[in-house]
């Protein structure tokens, strides 16, 4: 997909994610890219990642909220309660091969 985008006219939202069991997250978005998010890296003591080293909770809590790559933390999909991602930054990162093909 061309990521050279007019963002002007364009703003990337995530529209599914796909969590696996090494700490990667895959992100289809709206203009039909997918990009992975190697997670393991981010996630240490102290920082707003660590509860995402639990792999039950990375994976279960995994979700869609602000149109971005979060994690349901509180439960209940308040935005205000969730750790998340900038859509731009993943955006930006190069395209991935769709692991559910």
């Amino acid at each position: 997909m061309d990521s050279k985008l007019d963002f002007t006219y364009f703003f990337p939202q995530v529209l599914q994610v796909v969590p696996t069991d090494d700490y990667k997250i895959y992100a289809y978005f709206n203009n039909g890219s997918i990009k992975m998010v190697d997670m393991k890296p981010m996630i240490k003591p102290g920082t707003v990642f660590e509860p995402l080293a639990d792999i039950d909770f990375f994976k279960s809590k995994a979700a869609v909220i602000n149109d971005t790559v979060a994690w349901d933390t509180g439960g209940n999909r308040d935005p205000s309660k969730c750790v998340d991602l900038d859509p731009l930054v993943i955006f930006r990162l190069p395209d991935a091969e769709d692991p559910l093909a």
